[in-house]
């Protein structure tokens, strides 16, 4: 069964590469072997990778898209898939259904990764890392897959992206779309705060309160222009103070 399957890959493979494969290579034992290990010396170490259920685009009658950052275009980033990490591979993030998606050698075929075999990826410049209930011991920390904005000594700085699709109605006609949330938390040893807006964060960061007002003051940090850089500034001073 596993020949066989790999087998329609291979075809799908060598079609797209060579523009035939000769039709004894399903029959003939020796001639399935050959083209199997053909494959293997092809795709190599990333064979490993293209395992997961087939992904299908949204209708595009949907406005909008599920991706991150509005990265609808499968670009070059990393995965850890197990315990080995591969390199430049076509991804994409699904904030919707929470799933990698990557696109096979065949340029066509996309499927999703098991996301319990992805403990993290890095994608657009940003590092995603996978956090279950279990490992937090907070049910109000959801498993997914959360972008680590600062990582310190003992201070992170994580956020849960999402999308969801929501439906407006109006006058004989029903719009679909988009629409995204950005929660964000603060990991203090084991355990993580949530917050919004500069207010919460200093909430957290209490004990260092007034030396944080002090140096967003002088450096002119506005939580309004970039608040995702604005957090990353403070709590990076806010570990410096504290360690």
């Amino acid at each position: 069964m596993l020949k066989k399957s790999l087998l329609a890959l291979v075809i799908t493979w060598g079609t797209t590469a060579n523009g035939h494969v000769s039709a004894q290579a399903g029959t003939d034992s020796t001639g399935l072997d050959l083209v199997i290990a053909n494959y293997h010396t092809t795709i190599g170490q990333q064979s490993h990778l293209y395992n997961g259920p087939e992904y299908e685009f949204y209708d595009p009658i949907i406005k909008g898209n599920a991706y991150v950052f509005d990265n609808k275009l499968f670009t070059a980033g990393d995965v850890k898939y197990g315990t080995a990490v591969y390199r430049d591979v076509p991804m994409l993030y699904d904030l919707n259904k929470d799933l990698v998606v990557i696109l096979l050698y065949n340029h066509f075929t996309k499927i999703s990764l098991l996301s319990e075999r992805v403990p993290e990826f890095w994608l657009l410049n940003h590092h995603f890392i996978r956090i279950t209930t279990d490992s937090t011991g907070q049910a109000r920390l959801a498993t997914g897959f959360y972008d680590q904005l600062y990582q310190g000594k003992k201070i992170g700085i994580i956020v849960k992206r999402a999308k969801s699709i929501q439906t407006n109605t109006g006058n004989n006609t029903i719009e679909s779309f988009f629409s995204e949330t950005s929660d964000y938390y603060v990991k203090k040893g084991d355990n993580y705060f949530s917050f919004s807006g500069k207010g919460g964060l200093l909430d957290i960061f209490k004990d260092k309160k007034k030396e944080l007002r002090q140096y967003i003051k002088a450096n002119h940090i506005d939580f309004r222009e970039n608040q995702e850089q604005a957090i990353v500034d403070v709590t990076t001073y806010y570990d410096h103070l504290t360690n």
